[in-house]
C-alpha cells in the first residue's frame, strides 16, 4: 500500500504541474488552446473520481501536503464535471470535520461548486470578471457578512484578496 500511496502522491503532483502549465490557456482567444485546457481538466477530473473511489479524499496524512493541495486544485478545476466537484466537496467536508483537511481550501471549493450550480457563493472567492480595473465577485449569499465568514475559515478580507489581482 505504501508504494501505491507514494505513486499516487507523485501522480497528483504531476497533475497539478500540468494544470499550472496549461492554465494560461483557460481564457485564451484560441479555441484550440481552450479545448486543450478543457481536455486536461476533464481527464484530471475523471482520474480524481477514480482516486476518490479507491482512497476517499486524498488527505495530507495520506499523500502529503503538496499532493493533497494538488487534489484540491484538480477538484477546483473540474468545472464541467459537477458530479466530481460535488463529491470532492462532500469528501473534503468530512476530512475537514475530522481535522485532516483545511477549511480554507474547502471554502474555495464550496464557492466554486455553488457558482457552477448557478447559485450564490458564500465566501466571495470566485471572481466573475473585471469592471473598471477592479475584480468583481460572483454574487454572494450574504454580502455584508463575507469578511466575517472568510475570517472563520482563514481567508484574508475580500479587499486584501482582490488587491492581489491588482488589475492596472
Amino acid at each position: 500500500m505504501a508504494h501505491d500511496v507514494a505513486a499516487l502522491a507523485e501522480e497528483l503532483r504531476a497533475m497539478a504541474a500540468a494544470d499550472h502549465q496549461s492554465s494560461v490557456h483557460a481564457n485564451s482567444d484560441d479555441p484550440a488552446e481552450q479545448l486543450a485546457w478543457r481536455r486536461l481538466t476533464a481527464r484530471h477530473g475523471d482520474r480524481l473520481a477514480e482516486i476518490m473511489d479507491e482512497y476517499g479524499w486524498p488527505t495530507a496524512d495520506l499523500v502529503g501536503e503538496e499532493a493533497a493541495r494538488a487534489a484540491w486544485l484538480v477538484a477546483q478545476h473540474a468545472d464541467r464535471q459537477l458530479d466530481v466537484q460535488r463529491r470532492a466537496l462532500r469528501l473534503m467536508r468530512q476530512a475537514v470535520a475530522e481535522g485532516s483537511a483545511g477549511p480554507r481550501e474547502l471554502a474555495f471549493l464550496h464557492d466554486r461548486t455553488l457558482v457552477n450550480e448557478g447559485r450564490e457563493q458564500i465566501y466571495g472567492t470566485q471572481i466573475a470578471g473585471v469592471r473598471d480595473g477592479a475584480p468583481v465577485p460572483w454574487p454572494c449569499e450574504v454580502p455584508e457578512r463575507v469578511d466575517e465568514l472568510r475570517a472563520e475559515v482563514g481567508i484574508e478580507p475580500f479587499d486584501e484578496y482582490v488587491g492581489k489581482f491588482a488589475m492596472g
